[in-house]
């Protein structure tokens, strides 16, 4: 009887062993940086992986590079990446905060050109669709007369078939809209409820609330996700739990004022605090959730689901899917010494990771 207890707990300790060597084993280290904080990731199906560099602090070097193993290329060359400040910052990177993979390959760099968050600088605030076959810019979307210097447009998705882009604005709060055939743009939304922060909500992480000089860090609209369909963008606020969704058929009807605009949001209610979101093909909306260092999925029912949590997932900030994996990068930003007053507590390299789908 003893020996047959003895057993059983050995076997339920072997289970839970196996359960959590299980759940290690999802997130697969594709890239590590020790020195440069990154943000952005695209992963082109069998092929490159490019990452982003924002121009948050002087501990800088390139703004988008390709990177094998952890080895990094600046792209598409060292000159682009080579901005320096009072330089006309419309043929180079300037603060580049995202990269993006659209559904037939096409590579998008969205470079909203505010170092350290301050102001746009050297005209170059712009999205610009890459060739990837001549590595140069094949077309150039500037913002510069439809945003106000003190905004810091974060995160686009393509639609391919009906050729056009929605971006989030995260400093004033916004999403952006941009006829990719006509050049046409506007921003929309900016004085909704559903691109503000939460006032209400605190950001709690790491056991604490999230404070910049003394007051509650507040980030409007981040995170965007388009559905596989193109019919509806999903988006919210970085720092609160809430998720809105309006149909793209509004968005792309310039004739529709913001009145008529905002009552065709959808608030989908409360979810989890998350940088990027992404859809996959089958119409699941991955996510991470800032607080808890996890990923998360939530369904076409909108039910949402953990899928890991482990401790390396440092405030998961954007996302690709390729090849049937789903790729994370970990920007660690409540680390930054300006959350931290003035010390940085980071301890570990910013990271690239994936998980099989």
């Amino acid at each position: 009887m003893k020996r047959l207890l003895v057993l059983m707990i050995m076997g339920l300790a072997l289970s839970s062993c196996k359960k959590n060597r299980s759940a290690e084993q999802k997130l697969e280290l594709v890239f590590s940086d020790d020195t440069y904080q990154l943000t952005g990731l695209a992963k082109e199906p069998s092929g490159k992986l490019w990452i982003n560099y924002p121009r948050w602090s002087e501990i800088y070097r390139y703004a988008v590079v390709t990177a094998e193993g952890n080895t990094v290329t600046p792209y598409p060359n060292a000159e682009m990446n080579n901005w320096q400040s009072g330089q006309d910052g419309t043929n180079k990177w300037v603060c580049v905060q995202s990269v993006y993979i659209d559904d037939n390959g096409g590579l998008w760099i969205l470079d909203p050109a505010a170092p350290m968050m301050k102001t746009i600088q050297g005209n170059g605030a712009r999205l610009v669709k890459m060739n990837k076959s001549t590595n140069l810019p094949e077309r150039t979307y500037s913002f510069m007369n439809l945003v106000p210097d003190t905004a810091y447009v974060n995160d686009v998705r393509v639609d391919v078939q009906k050729n056009f882009a929605y971006l989030s604005e995260s400093k004033g709060g916004g999403i952006i809209v941009v006829n990719l055939t006509s050049g046409e743009m506007r921003r929309v939304l900016s004085t909704h409820y559903s691109t503000k922060s939460d006032p209400a909500y605190k950001f709690i992480i790491d056991g604490r609330e999230l404070m910049k000089e003394g007051k509650p860090v507040k980030m409007n609209s981040d995170g965007i996700a388009l559905t596989p369909d193109g019919n509806w963008v999903y988006y919210k606020p970085l720092t609160d739990d809430k998720l809105y969704r309006i149909k793209t058929e509004y968005l792309r009807n310039f004739g529709m004022s913001e009145t008529d605009l905002a009552a065709k949001v959808e608030d989908l209610g409360h979810f989890a605090t998350t940088d990027g979101m992404i859809f996959d093909k089958a119409g699941n909306l991955y996510l991470g959730d800032l607080q808890n260092y996890s990923i998360l999925k939530i369904d076409q029912n909108h039910k949402m689901t953990t899928l890991v949590k482990d401790d390396p997932l440092i405030w998961p900030d954007s996302y690709s899917i390729a090849d049937g994996y789903l790729y994370i990068s970990c920007s660690q930003i409540q680390k930054q010494p300006e959350y931290n007053n003035g010390v940085n507590k980071r301890t570990s390299p910013y990271t690239v990771y994936r998980m099989k789908l």
